[in-house]
């Protein structure tokens, strides 16, 4: 008996260090499998910020070389979306805003300009030679920012790099290489893409418009440890584990909205990566959140996705949001709400929130627009009945439904009615002044798999 007793204890504990060893090595791998998920992740978007630059660069080339109004429609607006994906793509990647200020303004006013440039041919207007000079001049930037891209790429190449080092925590030495690495291309990017001439034309993203003071903000000044504190209040308390906050960078001034920004460690010792917070230094108001990670395979409905971002707007104190256009990508959805201000939808008022449709979770926010643009406003009564504005409209476009909505025009918001409907199989919506009657803008929605654009 006192034999067996003997043998017991030493087998119960080599039992225990075997199942220990075995669960530490199966923590190991999945941290392998999930830190190549990751790097995988971030090397797609760098690869997809490169070559939606590069279209954009080979479009404006011809662009100003054509002389057919239909053909630089076209082209242009190759232009305003290849600029929107790679501004889009950017903002996904693990480096600060005010590290990329002049490269989103460049990128900005390149899908704005092309949108501006598109209206002037629809109104029959030819280019003229001081616009092909503002081509010419966003062609030489995106040439250098594809020039830059490329020695960044070499560079990572060479040195045996990987882009997630960023968001791990590391020993001084490595992560000071790496911030040599990378931030020193970043700034020969940015200084590249501020020497960008001013364009004045009447567009959201002109130089004027970038430089006017946002509205949806509070006067007070915000402190960096009350911003961390609102910071972490805002992604959870409870999945926290450690908040950092990023350097200012030299083109903080820059930023649309200066925001302090942080990195958010999480709790869940599963994820290797962090979440990316901005939170702006007037009010103290969330601006943009990031939290980015593999995702699996679908495992919920765009509707149920779209419930969950109602939510947790509701949440966040934005009560009278409406879910409007949404386009899926890399697994999730990103969807547009807008605010609904006395029965009339705010284009203006606009935040987007992405959902991770494996499992439901809120991965991204933005809410910048809604910031810049939000704040009370004297709504007008119509002036003109809705049959009035159907008159201004064509017989034979088959209407689905009417609103009223505020829309952006150049420095003003238009009250309109918006009319969606059927043109010859097309669907299209076709907004009329609800004050004069004039036919202010004609939008084309394309519908895919991944959701609804609209042209």
């Amino acid at each position: 008996m006192d034999r067996k007793r003997w043998w017991i204890a030493p087998s119960i504990l080599g039992l225990a260090l075997i199942l220990s060893l075995a669960w530490a090595y199966s923590e190991y791998q999945t941290r392998q499998e999930l830190g190549v998920a990751l790097e995988n992740h971030y090397q797609r978007l760098f690869f997809d910020v490169k070559k939606h630059v590069e279209n954009v660069q080979v479009n404006l080339s011809k662009a100003m070389l054509s002389n057919s109004r239909e053909q630089n429609v076209l082209l242009l607006s190759q232009i305003m979306n290849e600029a929107y994906f790679a501004q889009d793509k950017l903002a996904q990647m693990p480096i600060t805003h005010a590290n990329t200020a002049n490269t989103e303004k460049f990128l900005n006013q390149a899908a704005d300009y092309s949108y501006n440039l598109i209206q002037t041919h629809l109104d029959g207007q030819p280019l003229t030679n001081e616009q092909r000079a503002s081509l010419a001049n966003l062609k030489q930037n995106s040439a250098k920012f594809n020039e830059e891209l490329a020695n960044l790429q070499s560079e990572l190449a060479n040195q045996d790099f990987t882009i997630r080092s960023l968001v791990k925590e590391q020993t001084e030495e490595v992560e000071e290489g790496n911030k040599n690495i990378f931030q020193a291309t970043l700034t020969s990017i940015e200084d590249n893409m501020a020497k960008t001439p001013e364009l004045i034309y009447d567009g959201p993203f002109a130089d004027q418009m970038i430089d006017r003071e946002p509205l949806g903000l509070d006067d007070k000044d915000v402190s960096v440890e009350e911003a961390k504190k609102i910071a972490r209040e805002f992604f959870g308390n409870d999945r926290v584990e450690k908040v950092t906050s990023f350097e200012d960078g030299e083109n903080v001034t820059e930023v649309v909205i200066p925001s302090y920004t942080f990195s958010l460690k999480q709790n869940d010792t599963s994820r290797e990566l962090s979440a990316y917070i901005g939170v702006s230094r007037k009010g103290g108001h969330v601006i943009w959140m990031n939290n980015p990670r593999p995702i699996n395979e679908q495992e919920i409905s765009i509707e149920e996705a779209q419930n969950r971002a109602l939510s947790y707007l509701s949440e966040k104190g934005f009560d009278n949001m409406e879910p409007n256009y949404y386009q899926k990508y890399d697994g999730g959805v990103l969807i547009n709400f807008v605010n609904k201000v006395e029965n009339v939808t705010i284009y203006p008022d606009l935040i987007k929130v992405k959902v991770a449709l494996d499992n439901g979770e809120i991965v991204g926010f933005d809410a910048a627009q809604y910031y810049l643009n939000n704040h009370e406003r004297d709504i007008q009564q119509p002036q003109l009945s809705v049959d009035e504005a159907r008159e201004k409209i064509r017989t034979d476009f088959e209407i689905n439904s009417t609103r009223l909505a505020m829309i952006p025009k150049g420095k003003d918001e238009v009250l309109c009615y918006e009319f969606k409907g059927d043109y010859r199989g097309e669907d299209f919506i076709v907004y009329i002044n609800a004050l004069n009657g004039k036919e202010e803008d004609v939008l084309q929605l394309i519908h895919n798999e991944n959701g609804t654009l609209t042209f």
